[in-house]
């Protein structure tokens, strides 16, 4: 199979047309093989216009809302970033092409293990993935430049708000445990701001300050 060319399609066709522009993002795009972030039965899938399973109940977004939360970061290449939710570990490649440093927070360990592997088989040293309840965040390394949450939540965490570094965007999913808003919360001045930019439909984001089971 011909994968440059797929991803070379999946840029022109699904993500170009909906409005990412962000060159920085569309060359990671280019470069990152999703293939590579599934199992070897849908890899003949992997850039179609969806999400596709990885395991334990668990997705990887469709490209198109992987590249719109990436956008919305506005990531310039020297930001730490905290991610919420490593699943395969496909955004957390992503990220690495984009930023300093990428801190991920994976609730289970199955795909927290298998992410870092396929991180590392393909080259990335810039990130580190732990297993653990990710509304918490990880405050060892905060306050983070930049928040992503890659699973739907009630609200959004206020231990999150608080890792946030002043100045600095987080971009999560927020409504009910079938459709949520894609929003991106601000902290400017110690005021947080919030921005709604589309409705999505996410996995639920479990812990102790989203979903609880």
């Amino acid at each position: 199979m011909n994968f440059v060319q797929m991803r070379k399609s999946m840029i022109e066709e699904q993500l170009m047309p909906r409005g990412i522009k962000d060159e920085k993002v569309l060359a990671a795009f280019a470069k990152v093989p999703r293939h590579e972030f599934v199992s070897k039965d849908l890899q003949d899938s992997s850039y179609d216009d969806n999400p596709l399973p990885i395991g334990e109940s668990q997705t990887i977004s469709q490209p198109f809302i992987v590249a719109l939360m990436t956008q919305c970061l506005d990531l310039k290449n020297n930001e730490k970033v905290l991610e919420v939710g490593a699943g395969s570990g496909y955004q957390t490649a992503i990220l690495a092409e984009l930023a300093k440093e990428v801190y991920s927070v994976e609730r289970i360990e199955s795909l927290a293990v298998s992410s870092v592997h396929t991180l590392e088989r393909l080259g990335y040293k810039n990130f580190k993935i732990v297993t653990g309840d990710g509304t918490l965040g990880w405050a060892e390394h905060a306050p983070y430049d930049g928040i992503i949450v890659t699973a739907g939540s009630p609200t959004v965490p206020e231990s999150l708000v608080k890792q946030l570094k002043d100045g600095g965007r987080m971009v999560i999913p927020v409504g009910n445990g079938f459709m949520q808003v894609l929003t991106v919360v601000k902290k400017e001045g110690g005021i947080i701001k919030k921005e709604e930019i589309c409705g999505c439909a996410f996995v639920p984001l479990i812990g102790e300050e989203g979903w609880r089971s």
